[in-house]
């Protein structure tokens, strides 16, 4: 299995999916356990209008642990068989830690959808 989380400086996540530096993936073992890392270049603009949740599949990703995502960008992936985690937030090997024994959990409510074309509200 693997676990993606949009990443910016100093292995933070990112609050906001679309407009990350990167995405770190983590490659987890049969155990629970962080077997590998690697990172992949964000795409410039909004996650919901880009190719990631194709190059996140292609990957093997099955979880986004995102901390503000909107509606499109979760559906996108959700097309892609990967469950989205959202608002999570911290630092990036934590957060994975944590998840993987149970102590993270899906947040809530998802960032309001575009207003106009190259707008975004996010509420988070």
């Amino acid at each position: 299995m693997k676990i993606a989380v949009p990443t910016k400086e100093n292995n933070q996540i990112d609050a906001h999916f679309g407009h990350c530096e990167f995405y770190t993936i983590f490659a987890i073992s049969d155990n629970n356990e962080i077997i590998a890392e690697t990172m992949l270049e964000s795409p410039q603009g909004c996650g919901c209008k880009s190719n990631i949740a194709y190059d996140l599949a292609e990957l093997d990703v099955k979880i986004m642990l995102a901390g503000g995502i909107g509606d499109g960008a979760v559906n996108k992936l959700a097309s892609q068989n990967i469950q989205v985690v959202r608002n999570c937030k911290g630092d990036v090997h934590q957060l994975v830690e944590d998840y993987l024994v149970g102590k993270i959990q899906d947040g809530g409510s998802n960032c309001a959808s575009h207003a106009h074309e190259g707008d975004h509200v996010c509420s988070h």
